[in-house]
């Protein structure tokens, strides 16, 4: 498959371009619908102003705007029933219902999550990218406005997030440059260590694990290539699912937990400690390559920078067979060349929200921040639900037991960092909590017009 055979202004800009690296800003607001047709009329006129996936021959627009829909969302707007019926199940339950799934337990239980969010009232969600604050106030400004003119909408929650400095998260890590490489997406230079591992190299994986109404990786290997399921026409065609999460990141109780277990480690090394629990290096170098110290001209965004695998390090003593990337994308490390994970990979997208707190301080300071976590997938079950349930809240995978991964807390969330002697990390946390989320759907622009001209069957 090439670029120019996918309908690339049929597809939502913000799936395949990585706007969050681009953009110093992301505002996301929900939206509810209280009349359908004023709703659709709204909707209308905003398709033409959905950011596609087109290339951008002039330069990036000062801001982008990207629109998804909950499953409350396209029953307000007129969906049928009999349609959403053909939604996979996980979008239709919603991400508060499947909270046993995702481990949402204690403080991160729907019951305490962000009003709105959860809870039905959540019907569409609008996604601004801006270059400067400037340019973010006058896409939100002209949101407000229509959304005011329109008796039957009302805004439900807004949430604005802001790139850091050098694109660190608030634990201190650099984040989000490791995407998976897809068949006429990806530039070939960085397929290696973003595809799929096999013998002599890497492979991009289909399209159709994050574009719905394409071939996935199943497709391939039928003879008769019948496409994976998808909602009916014409919803199914060049849309997704999305996965929005708001998770809190208590960053002075992550200091102050590795500087306290550093003084009994190798060397009283923060940093290698640090390391070892996310699996790389601060500044984005992985542990199996540089398991002593960071390569200091590490540059993560590089053709290569993510081409290792973990077969090469079996017993972990390089990379932590615990480690927070390690468990979130095993590679070639659960055996089988590969073929236990390559199916589960995602698109992850997010941003940081709240402010940083100072380098040093190892006490909380009363401020919220986090952690505004996205992701695109073609099956949420089995590809985000399956790393949170699998891989990330149970360690039988990695022969960990019950130990969940370290970085996210949780009474089982002990680590067992492995060397001679093995060094261990007792349960604490949690580091990270659930402030909200949904499951959405991203509708092709097609998709999208017919929901807005009502009518889709």
């Amino acid at each position: 498959m090439s670029a120019t055979s996918i309908d690339l202004a049929d597809i939502q800009g913000d799936i395949l371009k990585a706007y969050g690296n681009r953009y110093r800003h992301t505002s996301y607001v929900f939206i509810g619908v209280g009349d359908a047709a004023r709703g659709r009329a709204w909707l209308s006129d905003l398709v033409d102003r959905v950011t596609t996936a087109v290339h951008w021959d002039g330069g990036r627009p000062d801001a982008t705007l990207n629109l998804a829909l909950t499953r409350p969302g396209l029953a307000a707007l007129g969906v049928p029933d009999t349609t959403i019926e053909t939604f996979s199940t996980e979008f239709r339950q919603g991400m508060a219902a499947r909270a046993a799934e995702l481990g949402d337990f204690e403080d991160s239980a729907p019951a305490h999550w962000d009003p709105g969010l959860g809870s039905g009232e959540a019907h569409m969600l609008v996604t601004i990218n801006a270059l400067d604050s400037s340019a973010l106030e006058t896409a939100l400004a002209e949101l407000r406005d229509g959304l005011q003119r329109n008796g039957g909408l009302s805004t439900i929650l807004e949430e604005h997030t802001q790139m850091f400095s050098r694109q660190r998260e608030h634990f201190g890590f650099a984040d989000g440059f490791s995407q998976p490489a897809i068949e006429g997406v990806t530039d070939p230079d960085r397929v290696p260590g973003q595809g799929v591992p096999q013998a002599n190299g890497w492979r991009p994986l289909a399209l159709g694990e994050f574009i719905l109404g394409h071939e996935d990786e199943e497709s391939r290997t039928d003879p008769k290539h019948r496409l994976p399921s998808a909602p009916a026409d014409p919803l199914g065609r060049n849309s997704t699912y999305m996965v929005w999460r708001k998770v809190r990141q208590d960053v002075a109780l992550f200091r102050r937990t590795v500087f306290e277990a550093s003084r009994f480690y190798a060397a009283r090394d923060n940093d290698k400690l640090m390391a070892k629990i996310v699996g790389r290096w601060q500044n984005g170098a992985p542990l199996v390559n540089a398991p002593s110290a960071p390569p200091p001209e590490f540059d993560p965004k590089a053709p290569g920078a993510n081409d290792f695998r973990y077969a090469v390090d079996p017993t972990g003593s390089r990379c932590p067979i615990g480690a927070h990337i390690r468990r979130s994308n095993p590679r070639d490390a659960l055996g089988f060349d590969g073929k236990l994970t390559f199916r589960h990979r995602i698109i992850r997208r997010g941003m940081p929200y709240g402010p940083e707190l100072p380098p040093g301080v190892t006490e909380d300071d009363g401020e919220e921040r986090g952690l505004v976590f996205v992701c695109f997938n073609a099956s949420i079950s089995r590809q985000f639900e399956s790393i949170q349930r699998q891989w990330l809240n149970d360690g039988n995978s990695f022969h960990l037991g019950n130990d969940t991964d370290f970085l996210l807390g949780g009474p089982s969330g002990k680590m067992t960092i492995q060397g001679d002697p093995p060094f261990f990390l007792a349960p604490q946390g949690p580091f990270t909590t659930t402030r909200g989320g949904e499951y959405l759907f991203v509708p092709g622009i097609t998709a999208l017009a017919a929901i807005a001209d009502g009518v889709v069957a």
